[in-house]
């Protein structure tokens, strides 16, 4: 989804104007934006935890059946 820098805000595809700029300020949108290298790290992160946790429960449950 674009990406306007200069209104801070995401645009949909239909409401670029004609050329493919910005309905409010008139500048070209980025074609995206991307994430930063921290949202990458906590969403592995949270995997990474959750799959040991995943872990734990079904060793739990192995050993009390």
């Amino acid at each position: 989804m674009p990406w306007c820098e200069q209104c801070d805000q995401q645009l949909e595809e239909a409401d670029l104007t004609e050329d493919g700029h910005c309905p409010t300020c008139g500048s070209e949108p980025l074609p995206h934006r991307k994430s930063p290298w921290w949202f990458k790290f906590l969403a592995v992160a949270t995997v990474i935890y959750l799959g040991y946790r995943a872990f734990q429960g079904i060793t739990w449950v192995v050993h009390h059946v």
